[in-house]
């Protein structure tokens, strides 16, 4: 386990460069008075953006039985809108069917909940209206989902897992799941049709179709041994998400297509006695150094994306290049990259410094986990310059979130005539390009070679857990910088841990209405 310095006790942007530098970890920076690059404009799905922040989607478990938006939601997509960001990005994860929410309180998208999305869209677009003086620059999607083996659609405590094969590690994980039939299959795929349609007449610019964290889309991504027409072959895997792309694209021929993807997946983890996370493919935790990685791979059971040792990014992100194109066919533009999963590999997927509940210690600095994030994203612009990607994994920053996003994009902006590239000094402390080793990269990260600036990791620059605690972050970098620390996510996690424990999700240390909440509950 690295021994490491937490972000936000930094105290300039040179002090966490020369911290980065010295430990190895790729996260280019752009210097404080360089902000420019985030505030530059962006064309996507035929619109013009006035900046390059976006909101992530999350899930706030705090909708109404029903499903429907509840005045908790309301109140936190109306925070989305006077975010400063132009592009929320899914919203919220809304369940195309009861039985795909992931728990009880999840919104659900159907005809029946269609009146309070409608009331809720407008709030959320009114909020941006009457804070920045106009909407048109103001690009909101929904997120679709079925949770899949992460089902509770009835109580928080009872799994209701429905996937699309039998994955032994992650069975052995969470328990023995019921596999979906093709029948059902094709239920679920109608389902994506009517949601879409929902979500258009209440008001959302397009939808964003989830394939990631092991959800049942993504599950079926390596349905390697499922039998039948999803599963197996490549051309089989991808068959749910072609179908589901159009049926979306037949029920709404003008809705805008997304993606939430996570670029590439890893082992499951594990607690180990040590209370440091492991995978679980190591057979005997008192080995020095020993990973075993017993006969995983030879199941036939990579990870999404993931190279060969099951813990790292496949180079070429073969498949996941190969799944883009695909899909493209369908009118996807807009990818919102992600990693790994916060069910079985938390640590690499919501960079954090405080373990959740019922997580793990990080086996690694959690800015190395933000370098994956920032080295994932740019290998996927690389390989599909034509996509239009989210950049995810930056909360974990706090105050320098801001001085990674404007790093990220900064190219991306060059490329689209928003800046010129001489008026960019993008200092990084790492290098060109991701070098494999037999040593996982997961606890060693990247060796990187000196080079120039990097070629822009992402069009866009995402906040999920900041948008909680301070969803201004974005409008007070695009005015310079100036924050207010009292509100900036330091990562303790307990917007998962409220859920978990059947309260609904929200910033508890830091947002005082959540105390209040909790308060009353006593």
């Amino acid at each position: 386990m690295d021994t490491y310095k937490k972000a936000g006790t930094f105290r300039s942007v040179a002090e966490l460069r020369e911290y980065l530098a010295a430990n190895n970890i790729d996260i280019p920076l752009a210097e404080e008075a360089e902000h420019s690059a985030m505030a530059r404009p962006a064309e996507l799905f035929g619109r013009s953006l006035q900046n390059r922040w976006a909101l992530l989607p999350m899930e706030g478990w705090d909708c109404t039985a029903g499903g429907a938006p509840s005045d908790l939601t309301v109140r936190r997509w109306t925070h989305f809108g006077e975010s400063g960001a132009a592009l929320i990005c899914g919203t919220e994860a809304g369940a195309v069917m009861h039985a795909g929410r992931s728990n009880p309180r999840q919104l659900l998208v159907t005809r029946e909940n269609l009146p309070e999305l409608k009331a809720a869209v407008a709030a959320m677009r009114k909020a941006h209206s009457e804070r920045f003086g106009t909407a048109g620059d103001f690009l909101v999607g929904l997120q679709l989902t079925h949770s899949g083996r992460f089902a509770h659609p009835n109580r928080d405590d009872r799994l209701e897992s429905a996937v699309a094969w039998t994955n032994p590690l992650l069975d052995r994980k969470f328990g023995a799941p019921r596999v979906v039939t093709d029948s059902e299959v094709c239920d679920i795929i109608r389902a994506y049709g009517e949601a879409a349609r929902v979500a258009r007449e209440a008001g959302f610019d397009f939808v964003d179709l989830k394939h990631a964290h092991g959800y049942l889309a993504h599950d079926f991504l390596t349905a390697y041994e499922r039998p039948g027409p999803y599963g197996g072959p490549f051309e089989n895997r991808t068959r749910f998400s072609r179908e589901m792309a159009s049926t979306v694209k037949e029920a709404c021929p003008d809705l805008p297509i997304a993606m939430r993807l996570s670029i590439f997946d890893i082992l499951p983890f594990e607690k180990g006695s040590d209370g440091i996370g492991r995978p679980m493919a190591i057979q005997d935790e008192n080995q020095s150094g020993g990973f075993q990685i017993s006969d995983f791979r030879f199941q036939k059971v990579r990870p999404f994306g993931a190279a060969e040792d099951c813990l790292s990014m496949d180079p070429d992100l073969e498949e996941p290049v190969a799944f883009l194109e695909m899909m493209r066919e369908y009118g996807v533009e807009l990818v919102c990259g992600t990693i790994g999963s916060p069910y079985y590999s938390v640590h690499i997927q919501r960079p954090a410094y405080y373990p959740v509940c019922d997580g793990y210690l990080p086996p690694q600095d959690p800015l190395r986990s933000v370098a994956m994030h920032i080295a994932a994203a740019r290998r996927l612009k690389e390989r599909c310059p034509w996509a239009k990607i989210v950049l995810s994994g930056l909360t974990c920053l706090q105050e320098d979130a801001g001085c990674a996003a404007e790093a990220a994009v900064a190219q991306a902006a060059a490329a689209a005539g928003a800046v010129k590239n001489e008026e960019l000094r993008v200092k990084s402390s790492g290098n060109d390009e991701l070098l494999h080793s037999s040593t996982p990269p997961l606890l060693t990260d990247s060796v990187m070679r000196p080079g120039p600036a990097k070629s822009a990791a992402a069009d866009f620059a995402g906040l999920g857990r900041m948008a909680l605690s301070y969803p201004e972050y974005c409008a007070d970098h695009l005015a310079g910088g100036k924050f207010d620390r009292r509100r900036i996510c330091r990562t303790f996690g307990e917007c998962t841990n409220a859920p978990r424990h059947g309260r609904v999700s929200g910033c508890y240390p830091l947002d005082f209405f959540y105390k209040t909440l909790e308060k009353g509950r006593n």
